[in-house]
């Protein structure tokens, strides 16, 4: 709907945009990562952050193309609203809705996580068995998670310029702190000899290395991009601004992961290898990176990687308050969320929007363990990706005369690869995680039907989201036989990226082809002032 009372200022510079994109990027998992993917593929870990940093690149441009030609707010949820209708827009906002109301806590939580040593009253104790050196948030510690989410709250109420200069000053502090520490662990106790010992360079072979992009946390490092897209309706010159900001920002944080890895890789001790690299541990509640910089007496830099480790969670959870309010003021506008979440303050912030989030996120700190919550974010938002390649691809067909300031190259293969690339990034996630993601669909499904009932049904776009019902179901059938998180195996590792890719190719293009009429999506364009 329109409303000329609900445009947000363009006030969000190209310095500021990359800024956005690198602090959703290098959050809490930096410290953890560098081990994570050591393990399941060695020295090659570094190779797996390249192939990873080019396929969300990949990803990632796609976007970048459609926000540079359509730069509205909560793209996530607004992208595919063109193209395909409000059906499969509130599907693709709904999961990132619930993703993004669980970033925030989970950033929240890994600040109070790494504080705990210090103020032991904000977690119980560990549960028997469970083995983690955590247990519960205490009553104290949910009062202290919920101030901290509502500090990032109101900070976010003052407006796009005042957000952006708060986080750029984080995110200085964000870049430098990990370059500091990779630069002082290759000075001060590097072995080029850990790059071949224990099985060689690649010691799990092409399997470890995909298995690492999947598991290793370096797909769910890089996703950290869309804040950028979500923020597209307040950028300056957004058809230069955004497609740079994407770009830059994500080579910025290929450089700082790469970094990362080399050093932390470089500087194991030869003890630590003795067992091999999936058997790589360190102990200690700071991280395996502060471990790995206290064994080789660098106590000083445990001191730096601590701040490190408050300054990251927070510009992270900062972020993403902003972005899930923009995404809630989208699927307003999509007709999905009440109409008074469109309403903006003076500020030309969707205030309402934000405490409603609030709230929402809020019970996250009481209702699911953190696991799980990790588990449920991931899951959520990856399924909203899979948005982007279709997308540029159907809007070529319906508006190609509409100026494009950058266009994806070779989309006849671009495109398809960058949507099987988001169908493998869900499938690598597990048939366990995609599970709860069933579940969550299943949840929205049900309150947009109940919200169109009371509309008009034929208000419903829903020929041009019938694809959704063979990729969903034929992903989740994939995902059930793979050998990924809980699958039964019976499709073996290879054939399954083979089978993922082959359907994923259909699909994309019974999808690109089943886009809204150009009639439709100008009626949908003209609610919109670009």
């Amino acid at each position: 709907m329109k409303d000329s009372g609900n445009d947000m200022k363009r006030e969000v510079g190209l310095i500021s945009l990359t800024f956005v994109g690198v602090s959703g990027v290098i959050g809490s998992g930096w410290l953890f990562a560098p081990l994570l993917a050591a393990q399941m593929a060695g020295p090659a870990s570094l190779v797996a952050w390249l192939i990873g940093g080019c396929a969300i690149m990949l990803l990632a441009l796609s976007f970048a193309e459609i926000s540079a030609m359509l730069p509205v707010s909560g793209g996530i949820a607004r992208v595919p609203h063109f193209s395909h209708g409000n059906v499969v827009s509130t599907a693709m906002g709904w999961s990132a809705w619930i993703g993004y109301n669980t970033t925030a806590p989970i950033e929240v939580e890994a600040m109070l996580r790494y504080l705990d040593p210090f103020f032991p009253s904000l977690y119980g104790p560990p549960a028997a068995g469970h083995g983690s050196t955590f247990g519960d948030l205490t009553a104290t510690g949910v009062v202290v998670a919920t101030i901290t989410l509502l500090i990032f709250t109101v900070l976010n109420l003052f407006g796009v310029r005042l957000f952006a200069r708060f986080n750029a000053s984080i995110t200085w502090f964000k870049i430098a702190i990990p370059l500091v520490v990779a630069g002082v662990l290759i000075w001060d106790n590097f072995e080029v000899g850990n790059f071949t010992a224990v099985g060689g360079f690649s010691p799990m072979g092409l399997q470890g290395i995909l298995g690492s992009i999947a598991s290793g946390g370096i797909i769910f490092a890089y996703i950290g991009f869309r804040h950028t897209i979500d923020m597209a309706g307040e950028a300056k010159n957004p058809q230069v601004t955004v497609p740079l900001a994407i770009i830059f920002s994500l080579v910025i944080c290929f450089l700082i992961y790469g970094a990362l890895q080399l050093a932390f890789i470089g500087a194991l001790p030869e003890s630590s290898l003795q067992n091999g690299w999936p058997q790589l541990s360190f102990k200690g509640d700071l991280g395996p990176v502060s471990a790995l910089a206290t064994s080789i007496g660098l106590l000083w830099l445990v001191s730096l990687l601590n701040v490190g480790a408050v300054i990251s969670p927070l510009g992270g959870g900062l972020v993403a308050v902003g972005s899930m309010g923009r995404l809630a003021h989208a699927l307003s506008r999509n007709g999905f969320f009440p109409i008074f979440m469109q309403k903006l303050n003076r500020y030309s912030v969707p205030a309402r929007a934000l405490f409603i989030n609030f709230l929402v996120s809020t019970t996250v700190f009481v209702a699911l363990p953190f696991d799980e919550v990790v588990s449920l974010n991931g899951a959520a938002i990856i399924l909203s990706f899979i948005a982007g390649p279709i997308a540029v691809a159907a809007l070529r067909k319906i508006d190609p005369e509409r100026k494009r300031s950058f266009k994806l190259p070779l989309l006849f293969l671009t495109g398809p690869a960058a949507f099987v690339i988001a169908t493998l990034i869900i499938y690598w996630s597990g048939w366990d995680t995609f599970v709860i993601l069933a579940g969550c669909l299943l949840v929205g499904s049900i309150l947009f039907l109940l919200r169109m009932y009371k509309a008009g049904m034929s208000e419903m776009d829903i020929k041009p989201a019938v694809w959704m019902v063979p990729y969903l179901s034929g992903l989740c059938l994939i995902s059930y036989l793979g050998s990924f998180g809980g699958g039964l195996g019976v499709i073996p590792f290879g054939w399954d990226i083979v089978v993922v890719s082959v359907f994923s190719i259909s699909i994309y293009w019974i999808a690109v082809k089943g886009c809204l009429s150009t009639a439709q999506y100008e009626s949908y364009l003209a609610e919109e002032e670009i």
